[in-house]
């Protein structure tokens, strides 16, 4: 028997820090996971962990590269990270981290934004996957758990059709997902933020306002426009399952349903997914 791949680190360290700027405050809280590759063969095979780094390790070097580092930003953060791992320990040849930030808004109080009070801003989470080698940096962005809905300009016909077939076809149908988008930078932009602000503008301008035949033709859309809006990206790939709404049939109420009254489901859903490249 032989060992063919490993990995290991630690997940879900959560840092929350707090930026004073007089009474004004600012919060950033990331949820970050490292992991390592490398030279530790021997402590899965030999049970050796002469160059084991302890995974509590990992999560102190987290916590004081946050509080000595962590900016605005969360992508350079994440590139820190990967960074120092690989000049601290000489045997580590690869590190993985992904970060999740929870976003906070401030709280108005008399129609004005809080000195320093706040409210999640939304379910949604923008995440970053930074690879670093020996060789290379790859950073990839994204948003998770989006929940985006339009209740019409949406349709679904003309599919194949067989004895296994019940769905009918409609030309007005609901159509929601909770969208996961993530997309690879060729270079370094200007700025990490305004460029994943540009990428969710140009995905959710076209779920708007493009009539949807199929989630397959907007999936492909939206990453068509957000190539095009973006040229430090290189692929997205977008995943979208579709949030089926059901419409409810009252005609044994005497009531019609002109496409009024829907029971949403979350399961089972369309799992629709595609990368879309140069």
């Amino acid at each position: 028997m032989k060992l063919i791949q490993h990995n290991y680190g630690k997940a879900k360290v959560r840092v929350l820090k707090v930026f004073r700027a007089g009474k004004i405050h600012s919060i950033k809280e990331l949820d970050v996971q490292v992991m390592l590759q490398g030279d530790f063969d021997a402590s899965y095979t030999k049970a050796d962990n002469s160059l084991v780094v302890a995974t509590d390790s990992v999560k102190n070097t987290v916590n004081i590269l946050a509080k000595q580092k962590l900016g605005a930003e969360t992508e350079p953060f994440g590139i820190l990270l990967g960074e120092h791992f690989l000049a601290k320990y000489q045997h580590v040849s690869r590190v993985d981290v992904n970060l999740t930030e929870r976003c906070w808004d401030r709280i108005s109080v008399g129609g004005k934004p809080h000195a320093h009070a706040f409210l999640e801003k939304s379910a949604a989470k923008p995440f970053s996957k930074i690879i670093t080698t020996r060789k290379k940096i790859e950073v990839e962005s994204g948003i998770e758990e989006l929940f985006i809905l339009k209740s019409t300009a949406s349709g679904f016909e003309n599919f194949l059709r067989d004895e296994f077939t019940t769905l009918p076809e409609t030309s007005d149908r609901i159509c929601a997902t909770k969208l996961k988008a993530t997309w690879t930078f060729a270079k370094k932009p200007k700025s990490y933020t305004a460029t994943n602000e540009k990428v969710l503008n140009a995905l959710l301008t076209v779920f708007a306002k493009n009539f949807s035949p199929s989630v397959q033709v907007t999936l492909f859309q939206m990453g068509e426009a957000a190539l095009k809006a973006v040229k430090e990206i290189l692929r997205i790939h977008i995943a979208m399952p579709n949030k089926h709404c059901l419409l409810i049939n009252l005609k044994p109420f005497g009531l019609e349903n002109k496409n009024e009254l829907f029971v949403p489901t979350d399961e089972p859903h369309g799992q629709i997914e595609g990368t879309v490249a140069r």
